[in-house]
């Protein structure tokens, strides 16, 4: 009978761990397609999505150091010099979900035009979700230029 009892046990935990996985891997698979959306954002200037995907007290380090809150980096996108690149392209990436905050580590790419030649910029970026009401918001995002070789 205890052999029964621990048997039995041992499947309601591993069922309940199992359980907690796939929430989380479904969890994971959301934030990964939002992140990716931001990418289709940035090409069409569409700062009323990046509005919704960013929470208010957003925070991006960009590649050289500078800070820029939710407020300044929706009014960069407005700006009459800002450029929208052709392609923006998450190359690869990661989520790890812990509970109601996920990070993605990943490496993305632009394409663009500058003063008529193509220009390719690659990034590592960090970016932090935090699940606020039961909607995932990036809280912060952090890039790394990556040198061409």
């Amino acid at each position: 009978m205890k052999l029964f009892v621990v048997i039995a046990f041992t499947f309601w935990i591993s069922a309940g761990l199992a359980a907690a996985q796939s929430s989380s891997s479904d969890e994971g698979a959301h934030v990964l397609a939002l992140d990716n959306s931001w990418n289709r954002a940035l090409e069409t200037k569409d700062t009323k999505a990046l509005d919704m995907l960013l929470a208010d007290t957003f925070v991006s380090v960009d590649v050289d150091g500078s800070i820029e809150t939710k407020r300044e980096f929706l009014a960069s996108l407005k700006a009459p010099d800002y450029q929208a690149p052709a392609q923006a392209v998450t190359e690869q990436s990661k989520v790890d979900v812990y509970g109601d905050s996920a990070v993605v580590v990943g490496v993305f790419r632009t394409q663009s035009t500058h003063k008529g030649k193509a220009v390719t910029r690659r990034e590592r970026f960090v970016d932090t979700w935090v699940n606020i009401n039961r909607t995932w918001r990036c809280v912060a995002s952090v890039a790394v230029l990556i040198p061409a070789k």
